[in-house]
């Protein structure tokens, strides 16, 4: 992917996310009344740490298109690995690409598990795995409901990327840019009001000025997933919001701690009080 390319892409996989997420559209919405600019902080995208499509293989095209990896981060109980990824043009997102790490599956309960997710992602095809959109270009395998939930029972993460595929997670408004509200605390109580359910998970808001990040975010969609003996209804993608905050250097942080990103790895799941 090349520099002209990436506007186009980045806009595709806006458009990608929003069928997973519709209620994204009616807050872009509802914000864009009063705002003239709306800037995506980050865009997540979630994969697993083989080889064919670890975070390497994931980010290539995006690196190829001016991005360069930034901060690492280690969430060893849910055995993910992270890094964000950063553009010299500061109006483009960051990119937070994380994976699972599927041989630290190490149970001999878990070895049918790990084998699981071997054969999926066995079934991408060479010619697939080389095009630009792969990141968002969905699920490659066939997968039965009942893997998914055997995958759900050790990881959702993992499950989530077995039925979705490649494809974002979650967009993020960077609340900076916004000129509607002036904290995470009134734009949360501006989407109360308006009928949309926040993740509630370690409190409506994650981090806060000593971390220089301030992050909430929406309920996953309920959506519709077709498994090959089965449709399910399953959460989808969610719209975040975060605020950033000076360094001591007068500089907007632009990296992310890994305690939040933690909590927030579990709003996926909709089985939380309120959805």
């Amino acid at each position: 992917m090349n520099r002209e390319q990436l506007r186009p892409a980045l806009e595709a996989m806006w458009q990608d996310f929003l069928s997973l997420s519709p209620q994204t559209r009616r807050i872009h919405d509802l914000l864009e009344t009063d705002n003239p600019r709306i800037l995506n902080d980050h865009i997540a995208l979630r994969t697993f740490d083989l080889p064919r499509v670890n975070i390497d293989r994931i980010s290539q095209p995006f690196v190829e298109a001016g991005y360069s990896a930034c901060g690492e981060y280690h969430f060893p109980v849910k055995m993910l690995f992270a890094r964000h990824y950063e553009h010299p043009d500061e109006d483009l997102p960051k990119l937070f690409i994380s994976e699972f790490r599927v041989d630290e599956l190490i149970d001999e309960a878990d070895d049918e598990v790990r084998n699981i997710i071997h054969q999926l992602v066995s079934q991408i095809s060479d010619s697939d795995l080389e095009r630009d959109d792969f990141s968002y270009s969905g699920r490659h395998w066939k997968i039965d409901y009942g893997t998914y939930q055997q995958l759900q029972r050790v990881s959702e993460y993992a499950a989530w990327v077995a039925a979705f595929g490649f494809r974002p997670n979650h967009f993020t408004v960077l609340l900076n840019a916004l000129q509607s509200h002036g904290s995470i605390d009134d734009l949360n109580d501006f989407l109360l009001q308006h009928g949309f359910r926040l993740n509630a998970a370690g409190g409506l808001v994650k981090g806060g000025p000593d971390e220089y990040l301030e992050q909430s975010s929406t309920l996953a969609d309920p959506v519709e997933v077709i498994f090959s003996d089965r449709v399910a209804i399953l959460p989808g993608g969610y719209y975040e919001f975060a605020r950033r905050y000076p360094q001591p250097d007068g500089r907007l942080y632009q990296g992310f701690f890994a305690a939040s990103a933690d909590r927030i790895f579990e709003s996926t799941d909709n089985r939380q009080p309120g959805f």
